[in-house]
Order: structure tokens, then sequence, then C-alpha cells
């Protein structure tokens, strides 16, 4: 090979080098987005459904709508026994209360086993860990017996009180995360101020879990709003539904079931679901970041 044949094999090799470069970024984009339209499309096809006559929802698999109505949001707002607006106040009540409950119970759990000394604090820390990974199917039962014998079945409250327990670990132990990364130095301070437990608590601690607060907040929505087995379990009045058991009443084994107008009702419960995590992101991603595993 000689010298000019040597320097042009290099030089091609560097155009391809650079070339590739500068379309790789423009590739990877490419890719991602595909797997995002991928993922995307069932979302997209109930939502395009919600706006298609029933008879035609799975007869065109595409996402092209053709004849585009909107009754089925019409419909479907007063199909079941209760408008659908009652579904949604009762999910907000749900909601609400949990997220009271589990930023209230849950910061004071977290701050024990985090900063306080007590007898068995290992054991009940392992304890707590352990029951994260417990199914609901397994407590179900038991659950229920209690809360029927204090007469709570078809209420809210056997939804919220155990929020009010610290019962959901997994917020627990992010929260202890959280504040173990917060320097002692800064109760010392406090302490010498002459604040008591309490009041480091307050006015130390508590303002400086805000991301971990956040991500609480948004979980607890998301998870309690989808949630469908334990709403099911202790709601059995029409009037007491919310929505994901409302949902269910467009679905009917034994007669002609009304797609369109799950799928229109289905996209509006989504959406609280939708501005949450959009509106919560900064948050949820900040909260997750700076709790880590140390």
């Amino acid at each position: 090979m000689t010298t000019e044949t040597l320097r042009t094999t290099v030089a091609a090799r560097r155009t391809g080098v650079v070339t590739w470069a500068r379309a790789r970024p423009l590739v990877i984009h490419v890719v991602l987005a595909a797997s995002a339209l991928v993922m995307l499309y069932p979302v997209i096809w109930m939502v395009v459904s919600s706006l298609r006559p029933g008879n035609e929802i799975f007869r065109d698999p595409g996402i092209l709508v053709k004849d585009l109505r909107i009754d089925n949001y019409r419909v479907g707002w007063n199909a079941l026994s209760e408008p659908f607006t009652r579904y949604l106040l009762n999910s907000a009540v749900v909601v609400l209360g949990s997220i009271l409950g589990n930023l209230v119970s849950c910061s004071m759990a977290a701050y024990a086993f985090a900063r306080l000394e007590f007898a068995g604090k290992k054991f009940w820390f392992a304890i707590m860990l352990l029951s994260i990974m417990l199914p609901i199917h397994v407590v179900i039962v038991p659950q229920y017996i209690l809360f029927s014998h204090a007469g709570w079945i078809n209420t809210f409250l056997p939804l919220i009180v155990p929020k009010l327990l610290a019962t959901d670990a997994f917020f627990v132990f992010l929260m202890v995360q959280f504040i173990r990364g917060i320097p002692r130095e800064l109760d010392e301070a406090a302490r010498i101020d002459g604040c008591g437990r309490g009041g480091i608590f307050l006015r130390v601690i508590l303002p400086l879990m805000v991301p971990a607060l956040a991500t609480t907040t948004i979980f607890t929505f998301i998870w309690t709003w989808n949630d469908f087995f334990s709403q099911l379990i202790y709601l059995t009045d029409p009037h007491m539904y919310t929505v994901p058991v409302a949902l269910r009443g467009f679905v009917d084994s034994t007669s002609s079931s009304s797609w369109g107008s799950m799928f229109a009702m289905s996209v509006v419960s989504l959406v609280p679901v939708f501005l949450a995590f959009l509106f919560g992101q900064r948050y949820l991603i900040k909260g997750i970041a700076t709790t880590g595993i140390k």
C-alpha cells in the first residue's frame, strides 16, 4: 500500500467517524421517539376510541378518527346510577385523606427511626422493611374482619384511617433515608436555641423534607387514585363508589357493554393523574435523586 493510498484510507475513516458522531444523536432520538410511540399507543388508542361510535371501536386498531363524536362523554357522565361527578368527589376525598395521613404519620415515624433512640429500634425498623414485601392480599381478610366489627364497611374509613398509622412502609423508608442525609449539627444548633424534639422536627427537619414530602404526595395520589382492589372490597354502595370501581359498571358480562362511554370516562379519570405527574415531576425527580441509597 502506497503512502497516498494510506492517507486516503485514514481520511475516509476519520470522515466516517465524524459523520457517525454527528448522526448518532439523531439516530438515538429517532429510536427513543419510536419506543415512546409504542409505549403510548394503548393510551392514544383509548383516547381515540372514546371519540368513536361504539360499533367501530374494535373494528379499527388504528389511531385515526374518521367519524369524530363526543357523545360518549355526555352519555358516560350520566350512564351510571350517579353522575360521574359523584365518583370523582369520592375519589378526591379518599385521595386527600390518604395524602394527609401519609404525610403526617410517615414523617413522624421516619423522624423517630432516623433521629431518636429507643429500645428495639433496629428490630422494628427491620420489621417495617419486611412489611414492604407483604402483599395486600395477605392482610386484606383480617383487615376486613376488623373493620367489619368496627362498622366501617361501606365507608371511607378503612381506606383512610390506616394511612394515619404509617402503614405505607415505603414512604417511611424514603423519608428515613432523606432525614439521614440532613446534618445532625442542625439538630444540635436548634437544641441549643431551646427546641425540644418536637420543635426540631417541626422547625428544622420538616422544612428540609419538602422534596421527600412532595414525592410521597405524588406517589400516594397516583396509587390511591388508581387503586381498585381495596376500594372494591370495602365500598358496596354505588353512592360511595370511587372512580376505579365506577368504571367497572360500564362492563356487563351478562349484556352489552358500553365501551365508548367507558373509554370516555377512563380518559376523564386519567386527567388528574396526568396533571399530578406533569406539575409534580420536578419535585418527584428531586425527591428520589436527593434521597438515594446511603
